[in-house]
């Protein structure tokens, strides 16, 4: 991600903190589906983290859970969380990083990787697919949930969105199908397990993959 991509996250980390989910019922599903291939020994790399509210709720499932963000303004906010929780899993950790970093610093795999609503804001998504099938360890799982922007209204994708992000008040944003996904996943050397969608309002556009490290 770039710079820009950094300021604008770090810009939105208070309200984003501060923000209701907007569909409780289908987030409860994304997290149970996401428990269900967890085990408790499992090493977890969690990318694109937020404010740690996932991260919070999953790492007292496993042994160690590293979650991560490229905004360190959204880190903080993680930490001082962490900080007045006294409940907090001992094996969670927050740190500012990328995929990317983690692949560079440390030679640990892990037993899953967590993308939620990451792949559609890095800047090369199946680039981003390939370091973590990298840092996963031999039968681990991808989970991750994706907007995917170009099965969108197309006034929706060639005029608000790039409205809103020429005067900074939406970020980046890739506009691949669901179809594209899964070829990508797959091409880069995963097997899909499962494919859903947790809204419970519709189809929302937002695909839950879980994906086997072959």
């Amino acid at each position: 991600m770039s710079q820009g991509d950094k300021s604008f996250w770090d810009r939105s980390a208070a309200s984003y903190a501060q923000a209701k989910v907007s569909d409780e019922r289908g987030y409860q599903r994304t997290l149970a589906a996401t428990r269900s291939y967890l085990g408790r020994g499992d090493r977890v790399l969690e990318l694109g983290c937020g404010t740690g509210s996932a991260a919070f709720v999953l790492a007292p499932c496993v042994a160690s859970y590293l979650a991560t963000d490229l905004s360190s303004e959204m880190i903080r906010i993680a930490n001082e969380k962490r900080g007045s929780d006294p409940d907090v899993a001992p094996g969670l950790e927050f740190r500012a990083a990328t995929a990317e970093d983690v692949a560079r610093s440390s030679r640990a795999r892990f037993d899953a990787v967590l993308a939620y609503n990451y792949l559609h804001l890095v800047r090369d998504p199946w680039a981003t697919v390939a370091t973590i099938r990298d840092v996963l360890g031999d039968g681990g799982v991808f989970v991750s949930k994706t907007a995917c922007v170009g099965g969108a209204n197309p006034l929706m994708r060639w005029v608000v969105l790039p409205a809103m992000q020429a005067v900074g008040r939406a970020p980046h944003v890739n506009k691949f199908t669901g179809a594209e996904l899964k070829q990508r996943i797959r091409e880069a050397g995963f097997e899909i397990l499962a494919e859903e969608v947790h809204s419970s309002k519709g189809d929302d556009g937002r695909l839950f993959i879980v994906a086997r490290r072959k």
